[in-house]
């Protein structure tokens, strides 16, 4: 255990702080929810676009719903709680060699990570819910670099990152087989087979039109942190 722990450590001190006040920013600005807004809009974007009843769109929504009480509910009121570990930013025993931006330590506890286990289950979700190999990249790499932000400003140990991440993936799953079970139920016949939609019946130009406000949302990331 107290390997384990000192590879963690190790690991943290990796990716954590770089020495750039660029990099800092870009940290902050991206690890913010606020930040992500655009994307969390294009995705509402898709879903309303691509099906067809009001049904079909809160049954999604729905889910989407269902995948952060879940993912979010767990971490930050059962596990967090219960097991008790500390940040590193907040842990007496590291915390004034681990390096923090403006002074954000955040709550007192950090096992496992949220903002891994969110953006995991949501990126799960709609890559199986949207089927195009370069949004489900685009997706997991967006859930990725929020993890490392949580490194690099010294809240969240690899381990808590790894677990949010596996938690994530667990509850986006589940639920997109809650889903398509439940979709499947009020329309049996449903099948795509057309080069303009995914297998799952999403136009494919709609689906770019996600790719481009993630790329968009990532530019004004890097022109933020320049100007911060």
């Amino acid at each position: 255990m107290q390997t384990m722990i000192e590879i963690d450590r190790d690991v943290l001190s990796f990716f954590n702080g770089s020495g750039s006040l660029f990099v800092d920013n870009l940290a902050l600005v991206l690890t913010s929810g606020l930040t992500w807004i655009p994307l969390y809009i294009s995705l509402l974007y898709i879903v309303i676009k691509n099906n067809e009843t009001m049904k079909q769109i809160m049954l999604i929504i729905g889910c989407v719903l269902l995948c952060i009480v879940l993912s979010d509910g767990v971490a930050d009121f059962i596990v967090k709680p219960l097991v008790g570990r500390l940040r590193p930013s907040n842990d007496p025993l590291i915390k004034y060699t681990v390096e923090v931006v403006n002074g954000i330590r955040s709550t007192q506890y950090g096992f496992f990570s949220a903002h891994a286990s969110n953006t995991f289950c949501i990126a799960m979700f709609f890559s199986l819910l949207v089927r195009k190999k370069s949004f489900v990249v685009a997706m997991v790499l967006w859930s990725l670099v929020n993890c490392w932000t949580r490194m690099y400003l010294g809240l969240h140990y690899p381990s808590d990152i790894v677990v949010g991440l596996l938690w994530g993936g667990i509850v986006g799953s589940v639920v997109y087989f809650i889903y398509i079970k439940s979709y499947l139920r009020m329309y049996p016949d449903f099948n795509y087979i057309s080069s303009q939609y995914t297998s799952t019946g999403y136009n494919r130009i709609d689906v770019d039109v996600v790719l481009l406000v993630l790329a968009l949302t990532l530019l004004y990331s890097v022109m933020r942190a320049m100007f911060f």
